[in-house]
């Protein structure tokens, strides 16, 4: 019987769109502003969260009434909850409640796994990353030792940069996270370079959370059975080439303090991947005579070195994560719950680990659900509680 006499740290946990305020950007950008930024309003008797006319998703406040279609089954429905309008994700005390009930001391937060479309506006789009990030910085101080909030930063790089500074003086975030799947533009063009930069000074860990896309209209899957399986294609897809720039060309090896934490996309694809860039490293080495024509060869590292030391993954109900652990080593993985979404493990947390994890040995299991992030993220354990540690 595993004896889990610490407390737990999930690392990648939710505040998704149809959760947050409905007055978050109407209440709170610039007023020069407020009328084209994002709202919620009723479309086809739904209540829909609106930003210069384009729908960004569906909000769950508000009386829908009894006649009101069933939503998909989520997280609430297997913990018996009935009321879905709480919002029980965005109401601070409602989520502590919540993370009481899966017996989880810390989550660390990530916001609408999108990004924030204005249609080209770039003062608008600024603003409302920043309208969100701060009204996070609200919310986590609620209880900032178990609310672990993630920002989120604009795709583009100079805006992405100036976001990082501005969020790094606030003193309170460990981690943002910039949606690589739509970057622009990719990473390895030089304006990018400021922004690895930055992060090296600030000490801000970078995470690439998996990005949830409508299948396109041609889709010949599209609303039939096969389209269930659909997500599986991209949630690997949409990292590979970022993945692989992040070696190709050289960025996490020209910047060492650079942390990657590489959330919700499965950890299986990646050993292999990592394996197949180790080959084709030794082959540029095998063939310095030709690259010397073209000066010294940049990459020394290889690309598995520089994985172990840089890049973290995170898992929940995974065999596969279990199976990799002599791959990545116990320090690089990082358990979560994904609360609240309804592939999540919440409320049965610690009855999924203690299933999951029965082979592994006690130092392990510390390591995957807690010690692992603590070390990351700069936290302690003070009795069964958790506290930012001492700089």
């Amino acid at each position: 019987m595993i004896n889990l006499d610490h407390p737990l740290i999930s690392c990648d946990d939710h505040l998704d769109i149809n959760q947050l305020p409905a007055d978050l950007w109407t209440s709170r950008l610039p007023e020069h502003l407020r009328e084209k930024g994002p709202r919620v309003e009723e479309r086809d008797g739904k209540l829909e969260w609106v930003c210069n006319g384009k729908r960004w998703g569906s909000w769950s406040g508000g009386d829908k009434g009894s006649d009101a279609p069933k939503p998909i089954f989520t997280a609430f429905d297997r913990a018996g909850i009935k009321d879905l309008t709480a919002r029980r994700p965005a109401d601070p005390v409602l989520r502590l409640e919540d993370m009481d009930r899966d017996g989880v001391y810390s989550h660390v937060i990530f916001g609408p796994v999108t990004s924030i479309n204005t249609e080209e506006d770039d003062e608008l789009r600024d603003a409302c990353y920043q309208v969100y990030n701060d009204w996070l910085a609200d919310f986590c101080a609620n209880d900032p030792d178990r609310l672990i909030g993630v920002p989120m930063l604009p795709e583009f790089p100079e805006a992405a940069t100036a976001e990082l500074y501005r969020i790094a003086k606030k003193g309170v975030f460990k981690q943002a996270n910039l949606q690589i799947a739509v970057a622009k533009p990719r990473l390895h063009d030089e304006r990018w370079e400021p922004f690895w930069n930055a992060l090296e000074e600030t000490g801000i860990i970078l995470s690439f959370h998996v990005v949830v896309f409508m299948p396109p209209a041609d889709d010949p899957a599209r609303g039939k059975v096969p389209g269930v399986y659909t997500h599986a294609k991209t949630f690997i897809s949409q990292f590979i080439d970022p993945f692989i720039d992040l070696f190709a060309w050289g960025i996490l090896e020209r910047h060492p303090k650079m942390k990657i934490v590489i959330a919700e996309s499965g950890v299986g694809w990646l050993p292999w991947l990592v394996e197949e860039l180790d080959y084709r490293h030794w082959r540029l080495w095998e063939a310095k005579e030709f690259w010397s024509k073209q000066g010294p060869i940049p990459l020394v590292m290889k690309p598995s070195e520089i994985f172990k030391r840089q890049v973290y993954a995170t898992f929940q109900q995974s065999p596969t994560a279990l199976a990799l652990i002599n791959f990545y080593g116990p320090d690089n993985l990082l358990w979560a719950s994904d609360y609240p979404h309804p592939d999540s493990i919440w409320p049965n947390s610690r009855k999924v680990i203690a299933e999951q994890m029965a082979g592994l040995d006690a130092e392990t299991i510390r390591k995957l659900t807690f010690g692992n992030a603590a070390k990351l993220y700069g936290l302690e354990q003070v009795g069964n509680t958790i506290r930012m540690a001492a700089e």
